[in-house]
């Protein structure tokens, strides 16, 4: 045993020793968000996916009551939202966990399954940029497959991919950046392929702004697979991204392994009292309107370029992708210098968020100059 006044062998002696970080973590590869203009820049943000429409008056009146009351701590398992979502949806309340935006609700529902330095989890690349930096942190190991052309995920690979050690596979769809859906029969054929001890987690972040009939019922899906975990937020079409509402549908014993890792209290007051007035009947109709508008704008937009000559991914979210390949960085501080924030990937493309309709212009004068 040692004395008080000991140190462990080859421990304290360098006392410029640094406390090391888990090698997966030292590996992280960076999550970048959207670029911000600095204080003073007049700048179209088209950069994260953000709804360009303000809370409706309805919201900000529960926000506003709310803050009030925020020496309290928040409902820890928000009980009246997950029982006003189950309503919604059409589920049991015991299948619902809700989270600190949907990438919380990821990292919770990775760490219930994934066992460390062993799981592989299987997902699409280019997709959601959090996805490898939630598998690592989870200590899974991240399987990453290539998206077909025009963008689109390719789930007979993503099938093919899949091993005795898979414990997950992440289908994003729509996916982001590059805006295409997976068709219905192709989630079908996925399911049956997949070993029912594999969890498969549809992430439908942009589904408001879904309108290919093709487009899976992830509903049913998750009624007839006990496997199926569907992942959804409130940030994207219900304009409450600043609060970070996510939330997971998931069979009552997934739910409930979910909701045991998750942090405690992860959901703020506001946040939830915020996401209960935007569930509200009146609220729901008038944000679907925006949708709807948004919607068109994607349909404009998506015109207008092709009307340019570009060949791009048939998006069904609230963004547009430019393959730009090399030119990628280039063009996006072109468009910055044009006034118009954008999300560039290195190597790959632009994502382009759809805002304000002179946010749009502005973008498409910019898009005019590089199909030149």
């Amino acid at each position: 045993m040692l004395s008080a006044v000991e140190t462990p062998p080859n421990r304290g002696s360098d006392t410029h020793a640094r406390v090391p970080l888990r090698p997966a973590v030292q590996a992280l590869p960076p999550y970048v968000p959207g670029a911000r203009p600095t204080p003073g820049e007049q700048l179209w943000k088209l950069s994260s996916n953000e709804n360009p429409y303000g809370p409706l008056p309805s919201v900000i009146d529960a926000i506003t009551r709310a803050a009030t009351e925020t020496n309290r701590y928040p409902d820890m398992y928000a009980t009246e939202l997950v029982e006003a979502l189950a309503s919604f949806v059409g589920v049991a309340p015991e299948q619902v966990v809700v989270g600190n935006g949907s990438v919380a609700v990821l990292a919770h529902l990775l760490s219930a399954v994934v066992d460390p330095g062993r799981d592989e989890v299987v997902f699409p690349w280019r997709s959601f940029e959090a996805y490898p930096i939630a598998v690592a942190v989870a200590g899974g190991r991240a399987v990453t497959v290539p998206l077909a052309e025009g963008g689109r995920l390719d789930l007979p690979a993503m099938a093919a991919a899949v091993t005795d050690r898979t414990s997950v596979v992440l289908v994003c769809t729509p996916n982001n950046p590059t805006g295409p859906v997976v068709h219905a029969d192709e989630l079908d054929a996925l399911l049956a392929a997949v070993p029912s001890d594999v969890m498969v987690v549809i992430d439908e972040a942009y589904l408001e702004f879904v309108r290919d009939a093709d487009a899976p019922d992830a509903l049913a899906l998750l009624a007839r697979h006990e496997n199926v975990v569907l992942l959804r937020t409130l940030s994207k079409a219900y304009g409450l991204a600043g609060l970070r509402v996510g939330y997971a549908l998931a069979a009552p014993h997934l739910a409930a392994g979910i909701r045991a890792v998750s942090t405690p209290f992860g959901v703020s007051h506001v946040a939830q009292a915020a996401a209960l007035a935007s569930l509200a009947p009146a609220a729901q109709a008038e944000l679907m309107q925006r949708v709807d508008a948004l919607v068109a704008e994607r349909t404009r937009v998506l015109d207008a370029l092709v009307a340019q000559g570009w060949d791009l991914p048939a998006s069904q979210a609230n963004f547009v992708w430019l393959p730009l390949g090399e030119r990628t960085t280039r063009c996006a501080a072109e468009a910055r210098a044009a006034g118009v924030l954008v999300r560039p990937f290195a190597g790959d493309g632009l994502r382009v968020s759809i805002g304000e309709t002179e946010a749009n212009d502005a973008f498409l004068e910019v898009a005019r100059g590089w199909i030149a």
